[in-house]
């Protein structure tokens, strides 16, 4: 591995900026900031429940998932043409190249969208627009994961796949989100397999706040490559090892553990002990809009509370790469990067 020289802790975020990354844990629909939200709203002309952004923004505060995922589809109405979706992942990219970040592979789910009378084409269309722009506009490489949304049918997740297929030139994967407890990974199976034998990538949440029990499903039954958050995995000595042994990386998101109540300080955040434990973990930002911070508050935010090195800013950023599914070559380029950034660094 790379050896990092002793970095000062007040220049370290400066390198935790400059640093290339990438995201691997992003919803896109949790990216729509209340600026924006509104202008689409009055674009569209939509009512809005709250009166101005600030009130929007007052009431970011959550119990837990459910609470949290209530207000986020409220916010999802003001998506209603195609033009709506670019504007979203283009302000999301744009964000994301600012902090470095050189590869992002976006979740988003059609679901939500459909329910709300849209066509799943009209969806995919918007947001792939925007990923290619993006690498024209900003050198950024981003690519586009269907999520599934668990706490609805399995039948509804095969249909929501089925839909999909006309677009399936413009997806990368597919991957599973939404309430966790009470809807373990093993419900998805067969779309899970369907998915697999189209040549899809496959990724779950799993073990936010669900059980270590969770991402051993999603492994063995859903054969996904990678775990979405994971951080209840520490629960698990056996589970630990296995993620170590197989290079199984987890994409940890810890504003939102911290602002979704799975820990109750950064301070307490587990992220140290999973790299220690020699974990493929990375670090993301989630659902940006909602939870207070895009990638590089994440990683200076966590980085002062843990009091972490910058060899664990290197090993965070190394992962970010081993973990996506970018192709080596393009892989091997983004890592030539991140090692010239810390070789200059002084």
């Amino acid at each position: 591995m790379f050896k990092v020289k002793p970095v000062a802790a007040d220049r370290l975020p400066e390198l935790l900026r400059l640093m290339p990354k990438a995201e691997l844990h992003m919803h896109v629909e949790g990216s729509l900031e209340p600026e924006l939200m509104f202008a689409l709203a009055q674009r569209n002309g939509v009512a809005m429940a709250y009166r101005d952004v600030e009130a929007l923004r007052g009431a970011y505060v959550f119990d837990d998932l459910q609470s949290f995922l209530d207000i986020y589809h409220a916010g999802t109405l003001v998506l209603r043409t195609e033009q709506d979706f670019y504007d979203m992942a283009h302000a999301y990219l744009a964000r994301a190249a600012a902090d470095n970040v050189v590869h992002a592979e976006i979740f988003f789910d059609t679901q939500t969208h459909t329910g709300h009378g849209l066509s799943t084409d009209l969806v995919i269309k918007g947001l792939h627009r925007a990923c290619v722009a993006a690498q024209a506009e900003f050198g950024i490489s981003a690519a586009l994961i269907l999520c599934f949304l668990r706490h609805l049918s399995e039948h509804e997740a095969l249909e929501c796949l089925e839909q999909a297929l006309p677009q399936r030139d413009k997806l990368l994967g597919v991957g599973l989100a939404s309430s966790e407890v009470g809807h373990p990974p093993e419900k998805f199976a067969r779309v899970f397999a369907r998915a697999r034998a189209l040549g899809f990538r496959l990724v779950a949440h799993a073990g936010e706040e669900g059980p270590p029990a969770y991402i051993w499903s999603a492994l063995d039954v859903l054969k996904v490559e990678r775990i979405d958050h994971g951080v209840r995995a520490l629960r698990d000595p056996a589970l630990m090892a296995r993620l170590a042994r197989d290079r199984i990386p987890l994409t940890v998101c810890p504003l939102s553990n911290l602002k979704l109540r799975v820990c109750p300080t950064l301070a307490q955040h587990n992220l140290g002990h999973l790299l220690d434990a020699g974990i493929v973990a990375t670090v993301n930002s989630d659902d940006p809009a909602y939870f207070g911070g895009y990638i590089n508050q994440n990683f200076t935010q966590t980085f002062a509370a843990l009091d972490l090195s910058a060899q664990h800013a290197y090993q965070l950023a190394y992962n970010s790469f081993a973990a996506s599914f970018i192709d080596e070559t393009l892989k091997r380029r983004y890592i030539e990067r991140l090692n010239a950034t810390f070789e200059n660094f002084n």
